[in-house]
């Protein structure tokens, strides 16, 4: 029997080359092509394909929403997240959510194969470039959720004032916390901060490419 296949990709030439290898494969159908992550969610639960490739980062619905949604209607479907976006951050929470596979859009075709043929099997993939990039992250200095939230409104632009305000806390502790940050990262400015956050993904945790 056939396997069937759902695409979810806001790119047209991703999808185009991600159908053409599904296509290579022996007894795949793509059975529908989405560009956003409402037309995801739509098609699977309509479908229930055996396999779902999904881009983690579409408009109307991102990636981990559309996983939730898909998880939570169709437990069968198996789900392959791509991502352009190499955050050890955002990769580690699609590995915490336990995604059946997980492929870096920079990832080789026979790569891309392996995983489908692995996760069609009932088992767990993930690329080597993503364990690489995650083995790496292993020295990178811990933060605190609150530096985390500090880092990230100062990303976003934030003042000192608007950063006390918003967290409920005092100027000085905000300009402790922005002290421990360049610290604990080895940076001597604000600039290296916000370079810090964009490489990290900061400024929007669900915001891939």
């Amino acid at each position: 029997m056939a396997v069937t296949a759902i695409i979810a990709d806001d790119h047209t030439f991703m999808r185009k080359a991600i159908a053409d290898m599904l296509e290579d494969m022996r007894d795949v159908h793509v059975v529908a092509v989405a560009k956003d992550g409402l037309e995801a969610i739509a098609y699977t639960r309509r479908h229930k394909p055996d396999l779902l490739i999904l881009d983690a980062a579409m408009p109307m619905a991102n990636g981990v929403e559309v996983f939730a949604d898909i998880r939570r209607w169709c437990p069968d479907t198996r789900i392959v997240t791509c991502t352009g976006f190499t955050s050890h951050t955002l990769l580690a929470e699609w590995i915490d959510l336990e995604v059946d596979g997980l492929l870096l859009k920079t990832s080789e075709a026979d790569e891309f194969n392996r995983c489908v043929e692995t996760v069609l099997a009932g088992y767990r993939f993930v690329a080597e470039d993503v364990r690489d990039i995650l083995k790496a992250a292993s020295a990178v200095p811990s933060l605190t959720h609150r530096e985390r939230e500090v880092l990230s409104l100062i990303a976003l632009g934030n003042t000192s004032q608007a950063i006390a305000d918003r967290l409920h806390i005092s100027i000085k502790t905000v300009e402790k916390h922005r002290g421990s940050l360049m610290a604990k990262l080895g940076v001597g400015s604000v600039a290296e901060l916000l370079a810090y956050a964009l490489k990290e993904g900061f400024l929007d945790s669900h915001r891939q490419l």
